[in-house]
């Protein structure tokens, strides 16, 4: 049973999640490429360290007596380094606050000042030495054998020598087309696209080179400065980084063999009492001490019978006497809320089950596949009914049919703990709390233990970007102040977003974000994080209203929010530190240099960016005649990536499912969608082109895109309509009211029924996309070496790459069909088609001949040192595999063979 309150209404807040921004163009006008030569090289493997400093709590639990409360169900409401640490820095007189790199100072050209200083009060600093004396210390570790764990304690490898921008060789401005990478250890800063051009990757080098490398360099520098200075202070203060993302040891509730300690961090309350269910609410029966850095503690002992004071699955909240009254809030480090029958903010819940059911993990975390291939998905919107779904059908369900799709990854969003449903999970009011809507903790667990014996990585969307700006069951005014997590005023607020923004240069902010991202790597298993909203993060305009257009000034400037940005490198050197294999992705459309480079290395550290520019392409070539689409648009936006720098590729997402825009089926299709798919029905001219198209783009976006690709549940198979989460009527401060929809659940889940009948078109488009995938998988063409793109025709409208082992061929013209099509190829012998999007099985056509066998012949075409001849009907995708086996015949025997209609 889901707890929720007819007619609930919350802040306004906007789903539709867009920057009001232009995707990095890349303009030619200032184009350029920073390299970095690595000097060293850096192995990634944890060093054993023991830390001295860290004494934490038994993990011992005992069992409780009463039943969690019911959440899940139909309703709702709403190497070593060479270089040594430098000196400890100066110190801010505020404990809570980090001394930072000021953004405005990164355009002069001033030096970082560094001090000695004697020591830093840390919130933990003495709290080891006062802890109760009935608190015996059993550490918590990840491994559920201790011996085992105290084997191999872990540690993060100290800050590298970040950027050090060497004068280029010489020889090396000789290569102005291509290249060879394998010369180079590193490349830095990649300022600038680089293009799959004609020829072959094309990086630009030249005089101007050095002059940007000199006027750049030292903000980066600075940047990099900054990130080294703070884990130094960390090491030094904290006992190291490993130790300080286990925040949610200290703080929050904590359970030894005798008793439980609950801490929250909240300096500007008064006076602070521990209430719920326990206590029945008596505000005078548990009250807090304070220490001198803003802790309130109390310990619970255990009950006379030895069971513990709180009942796992009670109801408990803070209450504080702030400065703006007196306050109930959910504990910051709640790991479990729900929203009880007839209240309506949620309540914090006390979740520590007994040992016999906790879920315990059977299985190990899959090894990383070499390419992604990302199922980005909803679980409460993954029902074919209009209801909320569970953790528990997702598992049994779900997780099975993308199995089958073949895709290798999937990503979860609306994890995190949100009270406004509609808000897509992206206004989070509880951020250790896996959201109680679909099921419990150990619902989730089991779902991803499921996905991990599936061979799925599990990737979740994370949001420290931003908070609901909700008071009482969020962060939102948690002590009475509105500078606790979040900056003060309107510099703490997104005005598009209605949310608030994280202080990311408070120390106790560090601590909770770390931790947070820690706790679900550490306590439910999960592969890595897809990082929401990261180009808001790293300015202070948030991308708002501002056009990228590659002026380093935009990176590197007045603008930059340095301790966002250095938030972001720790967290991804904590991320890749402890966890090797965990997959980092950022959700960035400024096109920031460094970003996916290795923190080590001084860059921000994330693994793939998102290539957001793609999906805006399409819509904005969907609203075009066919006669207006340019080949070389196309091409370039695809292509439009750093040299090196891994991204991930898409040609819709969840963000052009929702209601006010449309899918890509459905700016193809539109209302005929709703009368032709029926196999029993003569299609129309709408939906040939608009099911052709449709695996047309999706291809091509996988193909030429990036070395990841992801898809939206249900986009596979050109789900109909919108999304649009059950809503009721907002009315506005300015008096406009904004019509709801009755809070209906219709179009707020995945018809996947219509992907799997057999007799509507829906299935011929699901089983291209899932064909799509295992050729992805056989031939790993998004992370080969080799891609060469050998035409861009706007006449004929082809075009023609290379991936690979693997030739591509589009013909995107509406009516002209290609017989003995001439296409260059790089490799000779033997091709087959392993891959035709007018294949009948896919709602095509049927026109070419799949047995037919293709010879390539030697001679130069279209830059190529061979070609074969092929046959392009009109609004077809087809892809080309080389044989290995030697060839037979010479080029010209294929045609007859292959040419069915032409």
């Amino acid at each position: 049973m889901l707890f929720s309150v007819s007619g609930l209404r919350f802040p306004r807040v906007s789903p539709v999640y867009r920057y009001r921004a232009s995707s990095f163009n890349g303009a030619s006008t200032s184009c350029s490429l920073s390299l970095l030569l690595k000097k060293h090289h850096f192995s990634r493997r944890i060093f054993i360290e023991k830390s001295s400093s860290y004494s934490a709590f038994s993990s011992l639990t005992v069992a409780a007596s009463k039943k969690v409360l019911d959440p899940g169900g139909q309703g709702d409401a709403s190497s070593p380094m060479t270089d040594q640490l430098e000196s400890p820095s100066t110190i801010s007189d505020d404990p809570q606050v980090i001394p930072n790199v000021d953004s405005e100072g990164m355009e002069d050209d001033k030096k970082i000042e560094v001090e000695e200083q004697e020591s830093f009060p840390s919130v933990f600093a003495n709290n080891d030495e006062e802890a109760h004396a009935e608190e015996p210390s059993v550490p918590l570790h990840r491994n559920a054998s201790t011996e085992k764990s105290e084997a191999k304690p872990r540690s993060i490898p100290p800050p590298g020598a970040g950027q050090k921008i060497y004068e280029i060789d010489s020889l090396l401005l000789g290569f102005r087309d291509h290249i060879d990478y394998r010369c180079l250890c590193t490349v830095i800063a990649y300022l600038h696209y680089s293009r799959l051009a004609r020829g072959t990757w094309r990086s630009m080098l030249g005089e101007e080179l050095q002059f940007l490398i000199g006027k750049y360099s030292e903000n980066v520098k600075k940047m990099y400065a900054q990130y080294k200075k703070i884990r130094k202070e960390i090491d030094k203060y904290e006992g190291g980084l490993e130790v300080f993302s286990r925040g949610y040891e200290k703080l929050g509730f904590t359970r030894s063999e005798t008793g439980i300690t609950y801490r929250e961090w909240a300096p500007g309350a008064k006076s602070a009492a521990l209430i719920g269910d326990f206590n029945n609410w008596n505000p005078s029966a548990d009250t807090m001490s304070q220490n001198e850095f803003g802790v309130w503690e109390i310990f619970l002992p255990n009950t006379a019978d030895g069971s513990p004071a709180i009942p796992h699955g009670s109801r408990v909240k803070i209450r504080m006497e702030t400065r703006s009254g007196v306050k109930d809030s959910i504990p910051a480090w709640i790991k479990f809320s729900v929203q009880a029958p007839g209240e309506i903010p949620y309540s914090g819940i006390y979740y520590d089950p007994p040992e016999e059911e906790k879920y315990v993990f059977k299985h190990p975390h899959p090894k990383r596949p070499k390419s992604l291939r990302i199922y980005e998905s909803h679980v409460g919107m993954s029902s074919t009914e209009p209801v909320i779904n569970t953790y528990a059908n997702f598992r049994d369900k779900v997780l099975p049919r993308i199995k089958r799709l073949g895709y290798n990854a999937v990503q979860i969003m609306a994890i995190q703990e949100h009270s406004y449903y509609a808000s897509f999970g992206y206004h989070v009011t509880n951020f250790f709390a896996p959201s109680s809507r679909f099921g419990t903790p150990d619902d989730l667990k089991s779902l991803i233990d499921r996905a991990h014996e599936l061979g799925l990585l599990v990737l979740m969307d994370i949001v420290h970007s931003h908070a609901s700006n909700n008071v009482l069951d969020g962060l939102n005014m948690f002590d009475g102040t509105d500078a606790h997590y979040f900056h003060s005023g309107s510099k703490g607020h997104h005005w598009m977003w209605d949310s608030l923004l994280f202080n990311y240069g408070s120390w106790e902010v560090l601590r909770f974000l770390l931790s947070n991202a820690r706790w679900w790597l550490e306590e439910y298993k999960f592969d890595g994080f897809r990082f929401d909203g990261v180009t808001s993060m790293m300015y202070t305009h948030h991308g708002l209203q501002v056009a990228f257009t590659g002026n380093y000034n935009e990176y590197f400037g007045y603008a930059t929010d340095v301790d966002a940005v250095v938030y972001l490198m720790l967290v991804n050197d904590m991320i890749h530190g402890l966890y090797p294999e965990a997959v980092t992705i950022g959700e960035d459309v400024s096109g920031m240099p460094t970003f996916c480079l290795p923190v080590q290395d001084g860059g921000v550290g994330f693994d793939y960016r998102l290539h957001m520019a793609v999906a805006d392409k399409w819509i904005e070539l969907l609203k075009k005649r066919d006669e207006d689409w340019k080949m070389g648009d196309i091409v370039y936006t695809l292509v439009n990536r750093r040299w090196l720098e891994k991204c991930v590729v898409y040609a819709e997402s969840h963000d052009q499912a929702l209601v006010g825009d449309k899918t890509i089926a459905f700016w193809l299709m539109d209302k005929d969608m709703y009368d032709f798919m029926s196999l029993d029905r003569p299609s129309t001219p709408l939906i040939d082109r608009g099911i052709a198209l449709h695996k047309m783009i999706r291809l091509i976006t996988m193909g030429l895109g990036g070395e990841g690709y992801l898809n939206f549940m249900g986009n596979e198979f050109g789900h109909p309509e919108w999304i649009d989460f059950p809503r009721g009527e907002q009315h506005l401060p300015s008096g406009k009211v904004i019509p709801g929809n009755n809070f209906s659940y219709d179009k707020c889940r995945r018809r996947f029924d219509l992907g799997d009948a057999n007799y509507l078109r829906y299935k011929g488009m699901q089983q291209f996309d899932q064909a799509m995938q295992h050729v992805e998988a056989k031939y790993g063409f998004m992370t080969s070496k080799h891609q060469y793109i050998s035409r861009k025709d706007e006449g004929e409208r082809v075009i023609v790459f290379e991936r690979g082992n693997l030739v591509f061929v589009f013909n995107f013209h509406w009516h002209e069909s290609y017989c003995g099509y001439r296409v260059g190829c790089s490799k000779p012998g033997k091709y087959k088609i392993v891959l035709d999007s007018d294949d009948l099985l896919f709602g095509g056509f049927n026109r070419l001949n799949h047995d037919v066998e293709f010879f390539s012949t030697e001679g130069w075409y279209d830059n190529r040192p061979r070609s074969l001849l092929v046959y392009a009907p009109n609004r077809t995708a087809v892809v080309y595999a080389l044989v290995e086996d030697e060839p037979k015949a010479t080029g010209n025997l294929q045609l007859t063979k292959n040419v069915k209609n032409c």
